[in-house]
């Protein structure tokens, strides 16, 4: 029997199979759990924004590529520096949460890219702190409005990433800096409102002692002048006489003496 008949078919299988295994790793393309796929035809249409592929085993065509995206909540964190009211340097800490809308991946790609934490979201962090913290003085940053500073920042960059296909899940504002003359000027102040707050607590404490005090001596005045103006002379003579008639009748022995200075019996023992 005669091979060689067969030895074209053998030859271009093996080149066929060497092409698949050269080719495999854009052919066959595995999707993993928190990411998500998009596919550039390249002879059909581009960039597919309509859909996108999801976690698993997927075959394309060795022609076409396949993009994936990482759709988990990432986190961030960066060191800026804005402008305050007064012109001085602000350094900070920003720490940002984020992630793409996985519906509008192919538009995020087609538009901006991989790249897009560089492109859009750090710039767009940067220009709003610099916009709003230059409304503030530096001690509103460093005590009493910090939290009003970071929803302002966060509400404006989550506002305008959308309309970028990307979604700001929280952003914190931390570590700030202060230039060393300001800091110490800063803490002094607020050591002073402090030591004036508790001055004011105790000046308030000894005036309420002082009326409680006032309101007890009125109490205890009033008390006396009811007192005295129920001790009339007979109701002092009428209680001498039934203080009189019970010594009388007890058994011990005694001397009586009626008609004293005051009218009152005197009653004289042994």
């Amino acid at each position: 029997m005669d091979n060689t008949k067969f030895l074209p078919y053998i030859i271009g299988g093996v080149a066929t199979l060497i092409l698949i295994l050269y080719l495999s790793s854009s052919i066959f393309i595995t999707i993993q759990s928190g990411q998500a796929g998009v596919l550039y035809k390249k002879f059909g249409g581009g960039t597919q924004t309509d859909s996108h592929y999801t976690e698993g085993f997927h075959i394309i065509a060795p022609w076409n590529t396949m993009y994936i995206y990482d759709v988990r909540t990432q986190e961030n964190k960066q060191v800026m520096e804005a402008l305050s009211r007064n012109g001085l340097t602000i350094k900070m800490d920003v720490s940002y949460r984020f992630k793409p809308q996985i519906d509008r991946i192919g538009i995020l790609h087609r538009e901006i890219g991989q790249n897009y934490a560089e492109k859009v979201i750090i710039p767009e962090i940067r220009s709003s702190l610099r916009k709003i913290i230059g409304k503030y003085n530096p001690e509103e940053l460093y005590s009493s409005k910090r939290e009003t500073i970071q929803t302002e920042v966060f509400e404006s960059v989550a506002e305008t990433i959308n309309e970028k296909y990307l979604t700001m899940d929280a952003l914190l504002i931390s570590g700030i800096e202060l230039p060393a003359t300001i800091r110490t000027a800063i803490e002094k102040k607020l050591k002073q409102e402090q030591e004036s707050q508790e001055y004011e607590f105790r000046l308030e404490k000894e005036q309420k002692e002082a009326q409680r005090k006032k309101i007890e001596a009125e109490g205890i005045r009033e008390f006396q002048m009811i007192v005295s103006e129920g001790l009339n002379d007979r109701v002092l003579k009428l209680r001498g006489i039934e203080a009189t008639l019970k010594l009388a009748e007890s058994p011990n022995a005694k001397v009586v003496v009626v008609g004293g200075d005051d009218g009152m019996p005197l009653i004289l023992g042994n």
